[in-house]
């Protein structure tokens, strides 16, 4: 479990195919901040961009760590096997730990589209065009994660091609993760707030017939 409050900047520094076909994931060595990895052990939970996965080798001297990523969340997720990529870093959320952003599982749900990324005042604009399915989960001041990254919803435009919204992000975010990077065409991993996928889940169970009640004796 995470929070979406980036915790480091790392940068993709290798990749290794897992097999010959596609069908074969691939192996990530990540670059992480000094000092990044001196909590860190084998086994543990990093999130990726929004991704978690698991730390499968560890080089603290030189701040270096290895996680291999399967064809299926490679076809599931975006911008995690570039050579050089600049990638949002956020270790697993402990039980003595602030809830600084909001409850993250690290399960990408759908990859958006940005649409627009551009300075407003001293912030910036991000917007994001979402899937169609992900459209019932997005609402006005509601959560959203981006790239790993807890954000607040500003506005919500539904269109046939799925549900554009307007993210304004403050100086500190665009300076200490990787969102300063995107522009226009840029894919990012959304995951949908935890607290709109149950309330979906009870709106269409509340929509079933119930069961009738056994009578006899």
């Amino acid at each position: 479990m995470f929070t979406g409050i980036i915790t480091g900047v790392g940068r993709i520094a290798a990749v290794h195919d897992l097999g010959s076909s596609s069908s074969h994931g691939k192996r990530l060595g990540i670059a992480a901040p000094a000092g990044y990895l001196d909590d860190v052990g084998l086994g543990d939970s990093i999130a990726l961009n929004g991704a978690c996965m698991t730390v499968t080798t560890l080089d603290p001297a030189q701040q270096l760590f290895t996680i291999d990523i399967s064809a299926e969340s490679l076809d599931k997720t975006a911008g995690l096997a570039e050579p050089g990529a600049r990638v949002n870093l956020e270790k697993a959320l402990r039980a003595s730990d602030r809830l600084g952003g909001h409850i993250v599982s690290g399960h990408v749900d759908g990859i958006g589209t940005v649409s627009r990324f551009a300075p407003v005042g001293e912030s910036w604009e991000l917007r994001v065009l979402a899937p169609q399915a992900l459209a019932r989960f997005l609402a006005y001041k509601g959560s959203i994660t981006v790239n790993g990254v807890s954000l607040t919803v500003n506005s919500v435009s539904d269109g046939p091609e799925g549900s554009e919204i307007s993210i304004n992000l403050i100086p500190h975010t665009v300076e200490n993760t990787a969102l300063g990077s995107l522009e226009a065409g840029s894919r990012v991993n959304l995951e949908i707030d935890t607290v709109a996928r149950y309330v979906e889940r009870m709106l269409q169970a509340g929509a079933l017939p119930s069961t009738p009640k056994d009578t006899s004796p």
